[in-house]
């Protein structure tokens, strides 16, 4: 399990907010010790911005048609990753005016970065 992998438990806990979708609620969902749901109100986008995303995967494929998975999945990984080097307009899209600001080593206030992995199997 990934929890434990993370040292999640007793000792150490994370709260993980996520929307109602109906794969994050259900009965079947098995929460390991030490992991805390906490669910946003539903219709609130701006709660998570991930979701002004949306539109910048979905072009790409849009109206289109694949002879496999593995077809659709190149096409979406390449445009994650030419995504990747569009830092502004992520942040214009995902970064509210009312987001704190974050605290960095060197004291000043900056706007987040973006952190994401490619990560392909």
């Amino acid at each position: 399990m990934q929890a434990q992998h993370f040292g999640v438990g007793q000792n150490k806990r994370i709260i993980l907010a996520l929307d109602q979708a109906g794969w994050h609620i259900s009965d079947q969902v098995q929460i390991p010790e030490g992991i805390h749901l906490v669910f946003i109100p539903s219709h609130s986008p701006e709660l998570q911005p991930a979701e002004r995303l949306w539109p910048l995967t979905n072009e790409p494929i849009a109206n289109r048609s694949f002879k496999s998975l593995d077809e659709l999945e190149e096409l979406l990984f390449h445009r994650c990753r030419n995504l990747l080097s569009q830092q502004d307009l992520i942040s214009h899209l995902t970064f509210f005016h009312w987001w704190p600001r974050t605290i960095g080593a060197t004291g000043c206030d900056r706007k987040p970065t973006i952190q994401v992995r490619c990560n392909r199997t």
